[in-house]
């Protein structure tokens, strides 16, 4: 049995309600079913975002390819890295993106970036796995992201905000959270609620610094 055959039939039952739930879209602009697929991570496709000492190594890691919709309207293709232990969780979240038209503009793994956060984040990219220390003050820790076990969406609509510090810059035009647009991450909303499904957090409720493009397994 294949690793994809493997997932499918966990994911069975909860994709076939999704599917339910979405198949009967009415209207012009119907989109295609959703897609995935999971695939194993070799050092080779880490080489920017993983390296000796961190805290998971490529065998416990997959890449999964996902459809979603784009600020365009139309489906696009896209992967992104993350733990092994989270893929179900992660396909049943896009799948619900996906079957509410829910705008994402770009999902590559970090590595088109050569692993900086900065950049991908400047690209409007979202993003899973990237061996990396938390962005946070206090004293240096692994990030969510470096388990595999973190996802950043929308990082332009979603910016995060510590002290005066925008992150990325683009962010700025999205400081005002009550104007609701494409793509944002807000309180009751698709993509907050798409998470919380599965129990995953929302760094958009951190009090001092808020982080509304993060969503994590553990809270951090």
């Amino acid at each position: 049995m294949t690793s994809r055959h493997r997932h499918a039939r966990l994911l069975a039952p909860v994709l076939c309600a999704l599917g339910a739930a979405g198949a009967h879209t009415p209207g012009p602009g119907a989109l295609p079913p959703f897609s995935w697929h999971v695939s194993r991570v070799t050092k080779a496709m880490v080489r920017s975002t993983w390296h000796p000492g961190c805290p998971v190594g490529p065998t416990s890691l997959r890449r999964v390819s996902l459809a979603y919709v784009g600020f365009d309207h139309r489906r696009h293709l896209g992967e992104i890295v993350v733990n092994a232990a989270v893929v179900r969780e992660v396909v049943t979240v896009f799948h619900r993106l996906y079957a509410a038209r829910f705008a994402i503009f770009s999902l590559e793994p970090e590595e088109a970036f050569g692993g900086s956060d900065p950049r991908s984040m400047a690209a409007d990219n979202s993003s899973g796995f990237n061996c990396r220390r938390a962005v946070a003050p206090g004293p240096p820790e692994w990030s969510a992201h470096a388990y595999g076990e973190a996802i950043d969406v929308n990082p332009v609509q979603n910016p995060y905000l510590e002290g005066g510090t925008v992150q990325p810059a683009a962010g700025r035009a999205y400081l005002d959270r009550a104007r609701r647009r494409p793509g944002m991450a807000v309180p009751g909303g698709t993509l907050v609620r798409a998470f919380a499904s599965v129990g995953w957090s929302w760094g958009g409720r951190w009090s001092t610094t808020p982080d509304y493009q993060h969503f994590s397994l553990t809270g951090n």
